[in-house]
This record gives C-alpha cells, structure tokens and sequence, in this order.
C-alpha cells in the first residue's frame, strides 16, 4: 500500500526534528534513527521513508553540503539548524527521491520553515532549493 502524502508530510516533520537533534547533540545522523523511532508517536508518519531520508542524508553528507554551499550566501556552521536540516532534507530529495517531484520539495521545505524557522528563513530555504531544482531536476 502506497503511503499517503499527509504520512510523507508528517516524516518529513519528524526529519526536521531527527536532523536538528542530531546536530545539536553532535550525532551523526544515521544514529539518531532507532532512538528517535522509539522516543516519538510516529504512528501516522511513514517511518520507513523517515529511515530511508536519514540514512541517505548520512551516506550522502558530504554531497549535500557542497550542493547547499555553492548555493548559500554564507558558510554551512553560520547557518541555523532548523535551516540546514530542511536544506539537507530537501537537496537529497531533489537528488536521491526522484518519485517526489521537485515542486512538492520545495513546497514541503517552505512549509516546514515558516513552522519551525525563523522569521524569513522560509524565503532562503525556497531560494536554495528552487535554484538546486533548476540544475537537479532539468527533465522536469
């Protein structure tokens, strides 16, 4: 059965709260996985696409950062958790899950910015990603 997109929508929330603790605390991402599973009610998520985002976050770091760093107007330590950790979410969907159209990233970074960012954030978080969906997404 195909998970619905208000359970995609819901992981990606949780996402945003995995990368952010991760960061905060100093874990690497792929181990923030299973104890934050446990910790949370993540009952109308889709946990399994939860699972595959972080770990592909943590193979792909590096990639991603460097994408998001061309991009950015400042450097990666300078940016706000909450931002770099949509940012991360959204350029490994443009890059890795390419059954999410890259509208729907875009719509879903915004949308989780103006939830849990700062004032603004949601504007810089469209910039980057609109501008990375241009070079990732050309086909579409």
């Amino acid at each position: 059965m195909k998970p619905s997109a208000a359970a995609r929508s819901r992981s990606r929330q949780f996402l945003v709260q995995a990368l952010y603790q991760a960061q905060l605390t100093g874990t690497e991402f792929a181990l923030v996985i299973d104890s934050f599973t446990k910790e949370n009610n993540m009952k109308r998520a889709d946990v399994e696409y939860f699972r595959d985002v972080l770990r592909g976050i943590a193979n792909d770091q590096q990639k991603l950062e460097g994408l998001i760093a061309a991009k950015a107007d400042r450097s990666l330590d300078e940016l706000d958790p909450i931002e770099k950790g949509i940012l991360m979410m959204g350029v490994f969907e443009l890059c890795s899950r390419i059954d999410v159209p890259y509208r729907v990233v875009i719509n879903e970074g915004v949308e989780l910015a103006k939830s849990f960012g700062g004032t603004d954030s949601y504007k810089y978080v469209n910039s980057i990603l609109d501008s990375l969906a241009k070079e990732l997404r050309q086909a579409e």
